[in-house]
């Protein structure tokens, strides 16, 4: 009654892996300066600085960014960017705005979506996500370090020898 209408050695079409979304910026939320690294990030709220990631950039509906330039593999944009654009993707949404030029190999648009810019599409996009020279890994390295080290209080005796300083004047 149930058969199978494909033959045994059919193999099903592979199905391609769609990329969670392991961070959010959520509506209420103003955030000024970097998401660098890899995964998939979704902006609700607003945010002013620069972007470049290994994964999916979703600006969501209520979605506002600012940059300079936006570099990720996939960017879905429903809500507004303000900035150049440099992706594999690059998908409008029918909410979605963008005011900056583009440089992509795939592009999809929806009816009612707005683009001021222009579009350069290419066969392959080099997305250069290295850190910037004012974020060195080591640099990175040292802040982490410090952010890790106990806080300490004010050793005693530096206290007592500035106190006796003072009186002595």
């Amino acid at each position: 009654m149930f058969k199978r209408n494909s033959a045994p050695n059919e193999t099903a079409p592979a199905i391609q892996a769609v990329e969670r979304i392991t961070s959010v910026l959520g509506s209420g939320v103003i955030w000024h300066g970097s998401v660098n690294g890899s995964g998939g990030v979704r902006i609700e709220g607003a945010f002013e600085g620069e972007i470049a990631l290994r994964g999916t950039l979703v600006i969501g509906e209520t979605g506002r960014v600012t940059c300079q330039n936006v570099r990720a593999n996939t960017v879905i944009v429903a809500g507004a960017v303000r900035g150049n654009i440099t992706t594999q993707k690059l998908e409008i949404r029918a909410t979605g705005r963008v005011w900056g030029d583009v440089v992509t190999t795939a592009f999809v648009t929806e009816e009612g979506a707005f683009l001021r810019g222009q579009i350069r599409m290419e066969e392959t996009v080099e997305l250069d996500l290295e850190p910037t020279p004012e974020t060195t890994p080591s640099e990175a390295a040292q802040a982490e370090s410090i952010a890790a080290a106990p806080i300490a209080p004010p050793d005693q005796t530096i206290v007592a020898d500035k106190k006796k300083k003072k009186a002595d004047a």
